[in-house]
Formats: structure tokens, sequence, C-alpha cells
């Protein structure tokens, strides 16, 4: 377990450097969540917003479970190999997008658009939400959303080769995410207007690309461990 905490933390880190996107892709839909409270539960307005974002992170560590399941089918064959790099491949195309330097990751998002259009119409009868319940579980749905960064991520999660490593590396992926969708959805606007300085962005984008060159499997990995 000791082990696993660098990789935890890098992928809270890359959650939460991954801000941006998450702004782009999910603000509004987290501003839509958020008006979707009725006027008489605004009082529990955090509670509820806690539980979308709760359900959310359990679906992202779910698929990672699946996803690391099959990593590990693959763990033992040549195409463990081919699996990191196109993870890591798929994590420089991230930081990539999140510096605003190359879009072509937002066409991986078509891939999940197939589930979502089933899954939506279920989510739209879930509104307006009244309780701890329904919000935790429009949450869960809402975790399945088509999502470039997600994607990406669960692709670097599958390449552990381990599925209890794949679930732990997204649920902490899904946690690095909450600062900036709790804040969009209570309104805190200067903390969303920082994330979306494009300074900021462009440390986030840049710090990806290296954390994908590190991923990405070459003699280059043992320079970067031995310093």
């Amino acid at each position: 377990m000791i082990e696993l905490l660098p990789l935890l933390l890098s992928a809270f880190v890359l959650g939460l450097l991954g801000g941006g996107h998450c702004l782009g892709m999910c603000g509004g839909l987290m501003g839509a969540l958020t008006m979707a409270i009725p006027a008489e539960q605004r009082n529990k307005r955090l509670r509820l917003l806690i539980a979308y974002n709760l359900g959310r992170v359990l679906s992202y560590a779910t698929a990672g479970l699946l996803v690391g399941l099959a990593g590990w089918a693959v763990a033992q064959s040549p195409a463990a190999m081919a699996l990191r790099v196109v993870a890591a491949l798929l994590l420089i195309a991230m930081g990539l997008y999140l510096a605003g330097w190359w879009s072509g990751l937002t066409r991986i998002e078509a891939i999940g658009r197939g589930l979502w259009r089933h899954l939506q119409p279920i989510a739209s009868r879930l509104m307006p939400v009244r309780n701890l319940p329904q919000a935790l579980f429009l949450g869960a749905l809402w975790g399945w959303l088509p999502c470039g960064l997600v994607y990406s991520t669960l692709l670097w999660a599958a390449s552990q080769g381990d599925a209890f490593d794949s679930a732990l590396l997204m649920l902490a992926f899904g946690i690095g995410t909450w600062p900036v969708l709790l804040a969009t959805g209570l309104a805190a606007e200067r903390i969303t207007s920082m994330l979306r300085k494009r300074g900021v962005r462009m440390l986030g984008g840049i710090m990806v690309i290296l954390f994908g060159l590190w991923t990405l499997p070459g003699p280059h990995q043992h320079w970067l461990m031995g310093h």
C-alpha cells in the first residue's frame, strides 16, 4: 500500500489540475444540478452537492475496478506494454488539451455518448432533487458522462494491472476533482476564476504532459527514478 501512495498522489493531482477541463465539461452541469434543488431544500445545498460528487466519484471507482480487471487480464501478456504506451500518450494528449494547445482529446468523448444517451433520460427523471439518496444516485449517473479526461485516466489506471489499485487510483482522481466542482456549485467565483486563468491551465497541462512522459516506458524512467 505504501508503494501505491505516490501513484495515488499523482492521481489526486491529476484530478485537481484537470479542474479547468472539469469547469468546461461539468461546470455547467454542476450549475444545472444546483438550480434543480427546490427552493425549500436550499438550506441543504452543501449536503446535496456533496452527495452529487460522492456518487460521481464512486462511479469513477467502479469504472476503475472494471477496467482494472481487464488490465489484470493482460498484465502478463505482450499487450501490457502496448496498454501502458497508449495510456502515456493519452496523458500527454490530455496535458496538451488542458494547456489549450491541442483539442484532439475531445474526440475520445464520442466513445461514451451512446451509453450516455441511455442514461440521460433516467437522470432527467431524478430532477428536481429533494433528498440525499436521490442526489447520490444522480451523481452516480453523472459519473458516466463522456469525458476525455476520465477516459485517459481510466486507461492509465488499467495499465497498473491490478483491479483494486485501478479502483483506488480512480477514487483518488475523483476526489481531486472535488474542489473545483464544489466551488462551482457553491458559486465560489474566486476559486473558479483562478482555475480558468490561462497560466494555471498551462501549468496544469505541462505537469500532466511530464507525467505522461514519465509513464511512457523507456530508459528515461530509470534516470528519473535515480534523480
